[in-house]
């Protein structure tokens, strides 16, 4: 970067706006460290060096692995958002949580840094409301070998702050009990530890590995973090029944939120009612105290949508509980009371020292400063072009570069790519290459030297000194980074949360029964939640919660149902027989796709330049299967015959970016297309989306629904 009239560390103030102009996609983390060197560097600095707000979850943890190259020596905290949607039925993930708690206890206690500290959090995180910091700062409890503490006092707190027992440890926020031995996997660490007591007395704390169980190193000491933004304890129950009543009225006999919460059990999705069991709740700007904030690009705007999402999914709540439907009872806490307001969130950065950072060049002077941190160059062209070799115009753009007196680095995004990069451009002629690993080795790297560095930027840059080249402009292929395994725990609880006592249920192996509810049996000494199905006869099956999906609903008229034998072999059966007609029935599909195989269809081709920059305008970064089916739609539409496919997925997986895509290859071609939705409410969210991303290109996007009047 060339180095700017003014510092924006010095420029930084309270209650000003200062924007960071020419700041390319991939150059955040160095304006970042640099900027958070240079706050921590002044006359008495804050304690938190810097607040990055980044638009969501994805970007802060690219931007927290960037930041691990350009700023090793810098310690960061990361304050994740939920993973669940407002107002939903699910808790989010104990990992989430843990990281989330482990964050806040720490700044909650922060009275000065000797070294830059930067906090990450994303927009989902910072507009919803928090526990207050003082609470939050007492809630730790600290042990260590020599400490007289009773195991029972130690399990007690690990209950009371959301920790499960187990009969083997494996994930964050569990812990289990084997004699004089406490098994744990704390907030805030990579390893459980285990415990050894002698009577009341602490022993040895160890880490352990999670899949051998074997241990690994002592720890001298541990403050033990909660996993959950409440405690589960009388004063805090009592809390949430009186604020409950106030706030809804009575409570319905079948209100399984109430009745759990009451007798001291945990619920699935009770997180959305937090505020109930705080005497008062802050936001992370109460624990950011004066850290100067930066957004990044789009963070407003993700704002915005994340305020009229809120409120969309409110009143999707409130209009299920107005008109009931015999699923479980959910009533919704007001928004303002889980999350900050539209007005909280200005007047929140208006008192801040912020800093907003943007892509596009802006006049210098004033409130804005020139970082001349550009766009790098992108072989897209080259690609394209099947007489051009992608690998000799890298090698005669680093000559350029290189002579032109400036350094330059590829950023790749493994050791493996790295390896080949080196092998490929040593095949073109570029002979001086050498690995780096972090950007003060980039600094002291001779500059007729390439280096190749393993860091995970998606677009390079280019200062007046150094270009950044990344994989992803070279030969166009994106990262597709491994999805964490979809939550078995989510599945079963959106599941149990939504059957009702009475329903009728079919079991995978047993048939048709009747859910009566939810039993906590004690198995192997510890207590297990079991779905209780009754069947013929009068006998019963306990089914544990984490395997729901052997369940599935009786689709039929639930009204005079016969209930099968456990053990028989009516099911059985029942079963054969439909094995056999769903054989009948593929065969005729097949001779249906084998009909349409024959007949012709309008091919919409990609216009590949606009439909370039249509994708650019998706926020996020694609899954694998997001990718495949975005892949295999727009071939069979190129392909000349009628299509015939399904796009499945659970809410929030991108089946409408999808759909968007599809949408632009048709109407581009010059087709009308029309989106079906079963709600007013989808109607009224799509037509903004699809406005928004249709945006600048010839294509009209209207809706037609009961809102819209007939000239409409």
């Amino acid at each position: 970067m060339k180095s700017p009239a003014k510092s924006p560390a010095q420029a930084l103030r309270a209650g000003h706006v200062l924007t960071l102009a020419n700041v390319a996609d991939g150059a955040e983390a160095l304006v970042v460290s640099d900027m958070a060197r240079a706050v921590a560097a002044k006359p008495n600095p804050p304690a938190i060096s810097l607040a990055v707000v980044c638009r969501d979850g994805p970007r802060m943890a690219q931007l927290a692995r960037a930041l691990e190259f350009f700023a090793p020596d810098l310690p960061v905290m990361q304050f994740p958002a939920w993973d669940c949607q407002p107002y939903d039925r699910v808790s989010p993930h104990g990992g989430i949580l843990a990281q989330r708690l482990t964050t806040l206890a720490k700044l909650s206690r922060l009275q000065g840094s000797e070294k830059p500290l930067i906090v990450l959090t994303t927009v989902n995180a910072i507009v919803q409301r928090v526990p207050a910091r003082d609470v939050v700062a007492v809630q730790a409890l600290s042990v260590a070998p020599g400490h007289r503490l009773a195991m029972d006092n130690i399990a007690a707190w690990l209950e009371h702050n959301g920790y499960n027992r187990t009969s083997t440890v494996r994930e964050p926020g569990e812990y289990a009990v084997r004699g004089g031995i406490l098994d744990l996997f704390p907030a805030g660490l990579d390893q459980p530890v285990r415990f050894d007591f002698f009577g009341d007395t602490l022993e040895s704390i160890r880490t352990f590995d999670a899949e051998s169980q074997r241990t690994l190193h002592d720890m001298r000491g541990l403050d033990l973090v909660p996993v959950s933004e409440f405690q589960l304890v009388t004063e805090t129950i009592k809390r949430f029944r009186m604020g409950y009543v106030a706030t809804f009225g009575a409570p319905d006999r079948d209100d399984m939120l109430y009745e759990a919460v009451s007798e001291g059990r945990r619920h699935p999705g009770m997180e959305h009612w937090l505020p109930l069991f705080q005497e008062r709740m802050d936001t992370l700007f109460d624990y950011l105290g004066a850290a100067p904030v930066v957004l990044e690009p789009l963070a407003e705007d993700a704002a915005r949508e994340r305020f009229t999402q809120i409120n969309d999914y409110y009143e999707a709540r409130r209009e299920v509980m107005d008109t009931p439907s015999g699923g479980a009872i959910y009533k919704p806490l007001p928004p303002d009371r889980l999350y900050l307001t539209d007005a909280e969130w200005t007047q929140a950065l208006a008192d801040s020292s912020l800093a907003r950072l943007t892509p596009f060049a802006l006049p210098e002077g004033g409130d804005v400063i020139d970082i001349d941190a550009r766009q790098g160059r992108d072989f897209a062209p080259e690609r394209g072009d099947g007489k051009v070799n992608v690998f000799e115009s890298v090698v005669a753009h680093i000559n350029g570069l290189q002579s032109a007196r400036k350094k330059v680095v590829v950023a790749l995004w493994s050791e493996g790519s790295r390896d080949r990069m080196a092998s490929m451009l040593k095949d073109h002629k570029l002979l001086n290459t050498t690995s780096v690993n972090s950007w003060r080795a980039v600094q002291a790297t001779p500059r007729n030297e390439t280096m190749l560095a393993v860091v995970g930027l998606e677009s390079g840059f280019e200062t007046d000194a150094i270009a950044v080249i990344t994989e992803q402009d070279i030969p166009g292929d994106r990262l597709v980074r491994p999805r964490k395994a979809s939550r078995k725990l989510e599945n079963f609880i959106s599941e149990v949360t939504s059957l009702s006592t009475g329903d009728i249920v079919v079991h995978v192996e047993h048939g048709i029964g009747r859910f009566v509810g939810l039993q906590t049996l004690q198995v192997g000494g510890a207590p297990h939640d079991c779905l209780e199905l009754h069947y013929a006869n009068d006998t019963k099956l306990f089914l544990p919660v984490e395997n729901i999906e052997l369940l599935s609903r009786y689709g039929s008229d639930q009204t005079n149902v016969e209930l099968d034998k456990l053990g028989g072999g009516g099911w059985q059966a029942r079963k054969a027989k439909l094995k056999n007609r769903i054989r009948e029935i593929a065969g005729e599909l097949i001779k249906i796709a084998a009909e349409r195989h024959i007949h012709e269809a309008p091919k919409f081709p990609i216009h590949q330049g606009t439909y370039d920059e249509f994708c650019a305008r998706f926020p996020y970064e694609e899954t694998e299967d997001q990718l495949g089916a975005i892949t295999s739609t727009l071939h069979d539409l190129d392909a000349g015959k009628p299509m015939d496919r399904l796009i499945c997925g659970d809410v929030g997986f991108g089946k409408t970016e999808v759909a968007l895509r599809a949408a632009f290859a048709a109407a581009m071609d010059g087709k009308q297309v029309a989106v079906v939705v079963p709600t007013t409410l989808l109607a009224r969210q799509h037509t903004r989306t699809f406005t928004e991303r249709f945006k600048g290109f010839p294509v009209n996007v209207a809706q037609a629904s009961r809102l819209v009047a007939p000239k409409q």
